[in-house]
C-alpha cells in the first residue's frame, strides 16, 4: 500500500476541511494517508517543525510527502528526508492576497517569491487552476488537479423544506455570501453597495459565516443565487459545491471561475464594479424565477470534479514517482 503524508497547516490543531477531505477521498482508493500538523509560524518556527518532521519520517516509512501550501513545502524540503515532494500551491501562494483589484499586499508578493524559490527542491507541483501555472517555471514539474468535491456530501436537496430547517421564509428570495465578511480579499463591501440597487421586502442577503459544512449545503440549497465577488481566488470549492447544487451563481472572473462556468445556463461572471455585479445579480434572480435549478451538478460531473475522479489523478502523479 501506498504510504502518503499530508504536511499541512494545523491552525487550531485542525486540518483545513477540503485538505481533509482529499485525504479521505484518497484513503477511499486504497492509498495510507497520514497528516503532519505544521504548528508553529514564522521562519524559526518552520525550521523547528521541520526538525520534528525529520524526527517523524525516521520513525515512520513514507513513500512521499504531499506539502499543501508552499510554506509546508519548506518545511518538507527542511527535513532533508530523500523522499519525493509533491508541493499543492493553494491560491494565495501562487495569486496573491489582494487589498483591491490589481493591487497585491506587499506580504503576499513575499509570498509568491518564496513559491517560486521552492520549485527546484520538489518533485511535482500540483496547481488548483490555470491561472497559477504562471508562476511555476519548469512545466514538467506540473500538473493542473483542481479540488475535488465529494458528491455523496453535496446533495440536491428540497429547497423549500431547506428553507424551513434554517428558519428562513418561504415567500422571501435570497442572496448568499459563504465568505468573511471582515476579509478583505472576499470583497464584501461591493456585494453590500450592489445588493441596495436590487433590495426589495422579497429579496434578503445572507451572509451567516462561520457555518459547519452541513449548513453550508443546506443554504446552498434553500437560496436563489450565490454570490462571490473576491479579489482573488484559487479554484474556490464553494462555487463547485453550489453548482453541484443546481444553484446559480455570480461571481467576479477569478481562478477557474470562468472554466467553471463554461456555457452553462445560470451563471454569471461580474466586473469588480457595482454597475456589473447588480446587472448580474438581476439577471440571476431572474433565471431562477423562471427555471428554478440550473444544470450545474451535471457540469461538475462532465469536467469530472467529483472527489473520486480527482484522487485518481493524484494517484497517477504519485505513482509517477
Amino acid at each position: 500500500m501506498m504510504k502518503i503524508l499530508f504536511v499541512c497547516s494545523g491552525n487550531n490543531n485542525r486540518i483545513s476541511p477540503f485538505i481533509k477531505a482529499q485525504g479521505e477521498s484518497l484513503a477511499n482508493q486504497g492509498i495510507d494517508i497520514k497528516y503532519f500538523l505544521v504548528m508553529k509560524p514564522g521562519i524559526t518556527g518552520y525550521i523547528q517543525e521541520a526538525i520534528r518532521l525529520r524526527r517523524f519520517l525516521r520513525d515512520n516509512r513514507i513513500d512521499i510527502i504531499h506539502a499543501h501550501y508552499s510554506l509546508c513545502g519548506w518545511c518538507a524540503v527542511l527535513a532533508f528526508s530523500g523522499i519525493p515532494i509533491v508541493l499543492s500551491l493553494m491560491g494565495d501562494d501562487a495569486n496573491g492576497t489582494y487589498k483591491a483589484p490589481g493591487k497585491k499586499t506587499f506580504l503576499s508578493r513575499l509570498l509568491i517569491l518564496t513559491s517560486c524559490l521552492i520549485q527546484p527542491f520538489v518533485d511535482r507541483i500540483i496547481c488548483k487552476s490555470a491561472y497559477m501555472q504562471r508562476i511555476v517555471f519548469n512545466k514538467k514539474k506540473m500538473a493542473m488537479i483542481p479540488n475535488g468535491i465529494a458528491l455523496n456530501d453535496v446533495c440536491l436537496l428540497d429547497k423549500q423544506e431547506q428553507k424551513k430547517r434554517l428558519g428562513l421564509d418561504i415567500s422571501i428570495k435570497y442572496v448568499l455570501f459563504l465568505g468573511n465578511t471582515k476579509d478583505v480579499n472576499k470583497n464584501f463591501p461591493l456585494l453590500e453597495r450592489a445588493f441596495e440597487f436590487i433590495k426589495s421586502e422579497d429579496i434578503h442577503l445572507l451572509a451567516p459565516y462561520p457555518i459547519e459544512h452541513k449548513q453550508v449545503i443546506q443554504y446552498l440549497n434553500a437560496v436563489d443565487m450565490l454570490v462571490v465577488p473576491s479579489l482573488m481566488e484559487g479554484s474556490p470549492n464553494v462555487v463547485k459545491e453550489a453548482m453541484a447544487c443546481n444553484t446559480s451563481v455570480v461571481a467576479t472572473d477569478v481562478g477557474d471561475i470562468r472554466w467553471l462556468f463554461g456555457e452553462e445556463k445560470g451563471y454569471y461572471i461580474t466586473e469588480h464594479t457595482v454597475e456589473s455585479l447588480t446587472a448580474k445579480m438581476k439577471e440571476a434572480l431572474g433565471f431562477t424565477e423562471k427555471y428554478g435549478r440550473t444544470n450545474g451538478r451535471k457540469r461538475i460531473m462532465d469536467l469530472e470534479l467529483d472527489s473520486a475522479s480527482v484522487a485518481k489523478k493524484i494517484i497517477s502523479l504519485y505513482k509517477q514517482l
